[in-house]
């Protein structure tokens, strides 16, 4: 996700921050509160509504022509300071608390039968190797920068680059071990081993994933034999 930092240039993020600090406003209005001319910052603002960042309606003003109002989009106020892992941490220590870790297990096997019926609608008639590549879409999605990898027509590796919810693996481990079996419920045909894991200081977080009732063969790569 992106931050506000990361807007180029300065003047463009000035622009997100007057539309969050004082709500809707002209393209005149930001012009006359950032000291450029009011040619200058509509190239910003169009820059800003090509990325998604900011929208506008137009409003009839008391004189004149109807104006352009220019206010965030969902996706401009998200670059702005978020502590949802913190919360998210927050009520699952207090959860823990109040009942334990058996009613701790509860919420993260429920979370995992959510996704669950989510994923399963996305691969439905999907043969293994596309349900795969659907996994790791659906990761990346969430976060994840997956990716996957076909070894042979019976085996496949899943990388995740990225742990997107790593705040809370590091003091949740159901939170890991909740997503293994998930993906070996969506992918039911499947064996499924974790190889690699972020939380055990590793790069990536690894699954092998084999057809079930397929063989090893003898005479496989050295390189898929070491799996």
């Amino acid at each position: 996700m992106r931050a506000l930092g990361q807007v180029k240039p300065q003047t463009r993020r000035r622009i997100l921050e007057l539309l969050k600090l004082q709500g809707p406003m002209t393209a005149d209005q930001l012009a006359k509160a950032l000291s450029i001319t009011s040619m200058g910052v509509r190239g910003h603002l169009t820059t800003l509504e090509r990325d998604g960042l900011i929208q506008y309606k137009t409003e009839q003003r008391r004189m004149g022509r109807p104006s352009h109002v220019y206010s965030l989009t969902d996706a401009g106020d998200e670059l702005f300071p978020r502590t949802y892992p913190q919360m998210a941490n927050s009520l699952l220590e207090a959860l823990r608390a109040l009942e334990g870790d058996h009613g701790l297990e509860r919420v993260f096997q429920k979370r995992m039968h959510l996704l669950e019926e989510e994923y399963r609608a996305r691969m439905a008639e999907k043969t293994l190797e596309e349900r795969v590549k659907e996994l790791a879409q659906i990761r990346t999605e969430e976060g994840y920068m997956a990716s996957c990898e076909r070894l042979d027509e019976d085996t496949f590796l899943l990388r995740e680059h990225n742990c997107s919810i790593c705040l809370i693996a590091r003091r949740f481990s159901q939170a890991c071990s909740s997503e293994l079996e998930l993906f070996r419920r969506v992918l039911d045909d499947a064996e499924i081993t974790r190889k690699t894991h972020i939380m055990r200081g590793d790069r990536t977080c690894t699954y092998l994933i084999r057809r079930k009732g397929v063989k090893r063969s003898k005479r496989a790569a050295p390189w898929l034999r070491s799996f």
